[in-house]
């Protein structure tokens, strides 16, 4: 080879560097690099700068490559909110490779599909669920490599900060595509299965870069507070903002929801942005003495994950005058925001969700992708750059859910003329509770497998707390020997995660269903409403 051919061929390699997009590691690399000294996160007395964090994230990424992790190749992250959660996450996606976090309220079962659908080629998972994630790695037949942090590992594991202490401090660059995977989301399916929503590099950037553009001034010296579990897409998209500002980043022990603590944290890291769902709000503006408390950096403060009441939307206006209260809406597959309720217009539009977002585009549509009238109700479809590319290993739901060539939301909703969404019922079978997704069929077909059920109908119920909880209404194999609760939370402990199951059971002859035998869901919910239903406590 000639010396000329070989100069072309490396300065062609370097242009491939040198031109191409920033993920979020090369985000958190250039922060390294143009103030590595400020501190980028903080997890309890932890305290790490932007230059520490990118070394652990480069050693971390070597040593999963040196474990035959790849560039596509799959990686799940199972763990409470913790610096190492964070830690794998930019890891995983400075390699190429694709990160797929996990719910850690999920049980074996559950963990084990993921596993299979995704392919995963190694794991990275909190000592505390080792044993669970051991279970569905048998379950699977995964192999791979597995990295245990915050406790001993056990078996073919391997200690976490060991295997840092190990690697190279410095990570050979290469070129990464925006429009590759760069995580693979879970989200409860429709037909009982989850599916995988694929969100690019470019869907994360972009969705950073609205957030930005619908604040107040950003400020280098924003602290924001990461509350919301990690495997959500709304707390690891809040990872970016401060970090492309060069902000920092608190990140909130996981736990039993303390919101007195969560106060003290406030007012001790004097965070100024800090986002909850509704019933966290709740108990938040409920703490004895909040009154008293120093919360003055507190600019700004917003709320999702579920509906909120208009009660909660003027208690917080009133409780935190100082701070104008957000509401985002949005779901998964989209980024995940897609519209923003700000400003004055949260008390004069108070119930909407907003405007759509910056890069946005909506319609509100009927079955046959009509556009309906202003004050109608219709599916809310998007066009957007940050919608997700597709489902993980199911392009017959991908299709459907771009049908048209639009993304189909599932959620019903109306426009007023100024062109405000209003939220009116969700088109797919799904409860919202507490925050968390619950998909009634999923629910379904684990209790279908009962021997002593013979049908069975799931449905949300209105609760104080949580906001919806699942009713399952089932018709027994036998009348004269139905199920008992305690048989069916035993059936469905190991099937599936503690918050989707029932909180209450109802044993009827059969389930209403119309002409075409469809159950007759909101004769369920009117006829628990007036007290014709005979309901159990369940779990």
């Amino acid at each position: 080879m000639s010396s000329a051919v070989h100069t072309a061929e490396v300065r062609s390699a370097d242009a491939d560097i040198v031109g191409r997009g920033m993920t979020m590691s090369d985000q958190l690399a250039r922060q390294a690099r143009v103030d590595g000294g400020r501190i980028a996160f903080v997890y309890d007395a932890t305290r790490r700068s932007y230059r520490e964090v990118d070394e652990r994230v480069s050693r971390l990424a070597n040593a999963l490559r040196e474990r035959g992790v790849g560039h596509g190749d799959r990686v799940v992250v199972l763990g409470f909110n913790t610096l190492e959660v964070i830690e794998a996450y930019f890891a995983v996606v400075r390699l190429g490779a694709i990160c797929v976090p996990v719910n850690f309220r999920l049980v074996a079962h559950e963990i084990a599909y993921i596993l299979e659908d995704s392919g995963a080629a190694a794991a990275v998972v909190q000592a505390r669920f080792l044993d669970v994630v051991t279970e569905a790695r048998s379950l699977a037949g995964e192999t791979g490599s597995l990295l245990v942090f915050g406790g001993e590992p056990r078996g073919d594991a391997e200690e976490y900060e060991g295997v840092l202490a190990q690697a190279e401090p410095s990570f050979r660059e290469h070129r990464v595509e925006l429009a590759e995977p760069a995580f693979i989301m879970y989200t409860s399916g429709t037909t009982g299965r989850p599916k995988g929503a694929v969100l690019t590099h470019n869907h994360l950037l972009l969705h950073s870069v609205n957030t930005i553009a619908h604040s107040d001034a950003p400020m280098l010296d924003r602290v924001n507070l990461v509350a919301a579990p990690l495997f959500h897409v709304a707390a690891m998209a809040g990872l970016l903002k401060p970090l492309m500002l060069g902000g920092r980043t608190i990140v909130q022990p996981f736990g039993a929801f303390d919101p007195a603590a969560l106060l003290d944290l406030v007012e001790r890291e004097r965070i100024s942005s800090l986002f909850l769902v509704p019933t966290q709000w709740q108990a938040v503006c409920e703490v004895p003495g909040i009154e008293r408390r120093d919360l003055s950096s507190l600019r700004r403060i917003a709320w999702g994950g579920a509906p909120a009441t208009i009660a909660l939307l003027e208690l917080l206006n009133a409780t935190f005058p100082q701070a104008p209260v957000v509401s985002v809406f949005g779901q998964t597959e989209c980024g995940p925001i897609t519209a923003m309720l700000q400003g004055a217009d949260q008390v004069r539009k108070i119930g909407s969700i907003g405007l759509p977002t910056l890069n946005v585009e909506v319609r509100v549509v009927d079955d046959d992708l009509n556009d309906v009238a202003a004050g109608e109700v219709g599916e809310i479809v998007y066009r957007t750059p940050m919608v997700m590319k597709e489902y993980w290993n199911k392009p017959e739901a991908t299709a459907e859910a771009f049908r048209g060539g639009w993304f189909h939301s599932g959620d019903l909703v109306r426009r007023d003329e100024e062109g405000y969404l209003y939220i009116v019922d969700r088109k797919k079978d799904m409860i919202i509770s507490g925050g968390e997704n619950i998909y009634c069929a999923e629910v379904e077909n684990v209790l279908a497998g009962h021997p002593k059920v013979r049908e069975v109908a799931v449905v949300g119920v209105p609760h104080e707390k949580w906001g919806e909880t699942p009713l399952a209404v089932i018709v027994p194999q036998d009348p004269g020997e139905p199920p008992t609760t305690d048989e069916l939370t035993g059936w469905l402990a190991p099937r599936l995660a503690r918050y989707k199951r029932p909180h209450q059971v109802a044993i009827v002859g059969s389930l209403p269903r119309n002409s075409l035998g469809k159950v007759l869901k909101d004769r369920i919910r009117r006829d628990r409403e007036a007290g014709r239903l005979s309901v159990q406590a369940a779990r």
